[in-house]
């Protein structure tokens, strides 16, 4: 009687494991089954703009790196703020990025007395893409030739008028500097800079700072004219382009950059992995390769050098926007 009911409650035990491994292997192909969650890259300007360009190209080998999509998501306003703002408040769950640049988490910081984000405070650094010059580009049948063409061409009565791709980018500061050259240059700030670019080929604005890459098809259509180059050096994507420092612009020297965020309050595990993949993926040679068609040239930190380097660049663009007195309410 007794080895029959050792038997007995043997064979119950053998029949619950049974049940029991049945039910995790049934769960585990549940959660198989279940879809992976994306990482969403909000991007804070409009589609086709050279901050989505750059989006793309680093959000789909890094999706695949992270074995989730990334999914660009286009949000823009106010300069970039709108979207930045609002990946500022995301919950902080590692599924939400920023594409930051230049503007929206340097510039805006002094250019706009009431931003709605802290750039240091509310985001975690993730990655630095790379950056890129700006090409002062005019209308194909405009008479300026150089940069002092522009300014004397300031003296009218009525001025000049240069675009940018909104209020607080960096082309709208390096305008803005242009603009100390004496005469009046009028800023004409659009949504984005595809409708900018449209605008000063039609000759309805005079001049315009923008990306490299947005600008050269059409210098070379010959719909416009490239004056000089933002940067201390030349671009690499335009060698022929004179600095606007070589033709007596004395330390003028302004570049965009692109940067990934996070909401501040990430949790360390996921920003960690993030940085990693992020940073593998900026590493690959065809990645590199495809941003340098961009205009971009790529520039690796870790998380620490990037949170430095952010608030280097935003003491640098306030004292930069104090001496153009730019500002927007």
């Amino acid at each position: 009687m007794i080895i029959h009911s050792n038997i007995r409650r043997w064979a119950r035990c053998a029949l619950g494991a049974t049940i029991g491994l049945l039910g995790l292997a049934n769960a585990g192909t549940a959660a198989a089954q279940q879809p992976t969650m994306a990482v969403h890259m909000v991007v804070p300007f409009s589609a086709g703009t050279t901050t989505d360009n750059v989006a793309r190209v680093v959000g789909t080998p890094l999706g695949k790196r992270l074995g989730q999509p990334v999914i660009i998501d286009n949000r823009p306003g106010a300069g970039g703020s709108m979207g930045t703002e609002q990946v500022a408040r995301a919950q902080p769950d590692g599924a939400t990025l920023v594409m930051g640049t230049v503007g929206t988490h340097a510039i805006n910081a002094s250019l706009y007395r009431k931003l709605p984000y802290d750039p240091q405070k509310q985001f975690a650094p993730v990655a630095f893409v790379g950056y890129t010059p700006l090409l002062l580009v005019v209308p194909a049948d405009s008479p300026a030739k150089t940069p002092a063409d522009l300014a004397r061409m300031a003296q009218r009565p009525k001025g000049i008028t240069f675009a940018s791709a909104g209020n607080g980018t960096s082309g709208h500061l390096a305008g803005e500097l242009l603009a100390k050259l004496g005469g009046t240059m009028i800023h004409v700030p659009y949504k984005d800079g595809a409708q900018a670019l449209t605008d000063l080929m039609a000759g309805n604005v005079d001049f315009m700072f923008y990306h490299p890459t947005a600008v050269l098809q059409h210098i070379k259509s010959g719909k416009l004219r490239a004056l000089g180059v933002s940067s201390a050096e030349r671009s690499k994507a335009a060698p022929d382009v004179p600095t606007l420092a070589e033709q007596g612009l004395a330390g003028f020297d302004l570049v965009a950059w692109f940067a990934l965020y996070a909401p501040a309050a990430t949790p360390a595990p996921a920003l960690e992995r993030l940085r990693a993949v992020a940073n593998d993926t900026l590493m690959d040679p065809d990645t590199q390769s495809r941003l340098a068609v961009q205009g971009v040239e790529v520039r690796p930190m870790r998380g620490d050098e990037l949170a430095r380097f952010t608030g280097t660049e935003v003491t640098k663009w306030a004292e930069l926007v104090k001496r153009s007195g730019a500002q927007v309410d």
